[in-house]
């Protein structure tokens, strides 16, 4: 017998049809003998649905009213699930993120988790309930209900799988697992048997949504045996592991492993900044206090005592920075203000370009061929990162995909042996 944590996204729990099937594959494995806590989102088109709805009201809503109001969708999932399993004869209970014990910070629609209390959660299993968590909530030290940003239901699963010790999180969804890209956009993209976490993370952070970035983080970070599988079809789905493929088999270990890709990004460019130490901070100091992530950042080189700094941030949050950014530049006697929403971020991810030179003028060389023009570029070990107009984004994805060769099927099979080197680590947020 094992402790499964499953996680059922919108898609997966969109009609009251899908919600049975997943009451299916629940009592599936609690028949296995199993002990199962299900983590639901909220119906497909939902949280669009409330979230209009607060915009509707008020440009600005309140963030403690917001994560009130959002946070019902969730909780909708959950009763209807839960009553679907009471109605097959099958013992269940729901709760809100805050009744299964999930203690957060007080960021209201941002925030991060920071203890859970395990206690009824396993009173409940105990009693041989399974138990359904709503995704994407928890409570602050005030008892006020916070919410977790858009995919935090991933992070609800994954912080408790590694919170109960969990022998495996199952991560369901409308794909079947990790592809090499988004096979809406790449047809010819195939599922990957294994990512690792460090890759997994990277393509999370840069746009792939299959997972939510801080939800890879935790699993990392705690170990937590993790697997992304489909709502709709059986198959082995994507396994997230902690090592790399063999390098003695240079097959199994491909320079790229996927490309992921960001519609979802602005560009903001303060012009003629006066070059001088701590004008970074001075710019950027604001717009941090303002809770705006900020993603790329490129600083140009000085040319008579002035410099341009630009920086790409979530097209929500354009307007928000291009005030704040407007106002700085006032106070530091930059020149102008210059933004551009229609961009978009393509990356090529993968551990084998630690031991592999030219993937960045290879990517180049692809998109140059195309006729598509680099704004931006960054790097990591294990990634390049560029911004190009956002019209070219998917010609630009299936260049590449085809480029790199990422359509054709690994010569040598997948070897289930390797799945063992997930390990169980007891969790503990400090």
């Amino acid at each position: 017998m094992a402790l499964i944590v499953q996680k059922y996204g919108g898609t997966s729990v969109g009609s009251l049809a899908r919600i049975r099937r997943v009451a299916e594959k629940v009592m599936a494995a609690k028949r296995e003998g199993h002990d199962i806590v299900v983590v639901v989102s909220a119906m497909s088109g939902d949280t669009d649905r409330l979230v209009d709805l607060a915009y509707g009201i008020t440009a600005e809503p309140n963030p403690r009213e917001y994560s009130m109001l959002v946070s019902t969708g969730e909780q909708v999932s959950m009763a209807l699930l839960a009553m679907c399993l009471i109605g097959q004869g099958c013992p269940a209970v729901s709760l809100t993120g805050g009744q299964a014990g999930i203690v957060t910070d007080s960021l209201y629609h941002k925030a991060r988790i920071l203890k859970i209390d395990n206690g009824p959660i396993q009173d409940l299993l105990a009693k041989g309930n399974i138990v359904i968590v709503a995704g994407f909530q928890g409570m602050d030290a005030e008892g006020q209900i916070t919410t977790l940003g858009r995919g935090g239901s991933d992070t609800t699963a994954v912080a408790l799988a590694a919170m109960l010790e969990a022998d495996e999180c199952q991560i369901y969804t409308d794909v079947d697992g990790v592809y090499t890209a988004d096979p809406r956009v790449v047809p010819e993209a195939r599922r990957l048997p294994r990512i690792t976490f460090e890759e997994m993370l990277e393509m999370a952070g840069v746009g792939a949504k299959v997972l939510h970035k801080r939800a890879v983080e935790i699993a990392g970070k705690l170990k937590a045996p993790l697997r992304v599988l489909s709502s709709f079809e059986d198959g082995p789905g994507t396994l997230i592991t902690f090592e790399e493929r063999s390098m003695d088999k240079p097959v199994e270990q491909p320079i790229v492993s996927g490309i992921a890709f960001n519609r979802n990004e602005a560009k903001l460019t303060i012009m003629n900044v006066p070059d001088r130490p701590g004008i970074a901070a001075a710019i950027l100091s604001p717009i941090g206090k303002a809770n705006i992530d900020v993603d790329m950042i490129v600083q140009n080189i000085s040319v008579e005592g002035g410099t341009d700094f630009t920086f790409t941030v979530h097209r929500e949050e354009y307007d928000k920075a291009h005030s704040i950014l407007s106002a700085i530049a006032k106070e530091i006697g930059a020149t102008e203000v210059r933004g551009n929403q229609k961009i978009a971020k393509i990356s090529l991810v993968g551990v084998g370009m630690r031991t592999n030179s030219g993937v960045a003028q290879k990517m180049f060389t692809i998109l140059g061929e195309e006729g598509i023009n680099i704004q931006l570029i960054s790097t990591s070990e294990i990634k390049v990162s560029v911004v190009i107009d956002e019209k070219y984004m998917e010609l630009g994805v299936r260049a590449l995909h085809a480029g790199f060769g990422l359509g054709v099927e690994l010569k040598e099979e997948f070897d289930p042996s390797l799945e063992q080197v997930v390990s169980k680590k007891i969790a503990n947020f400090d």
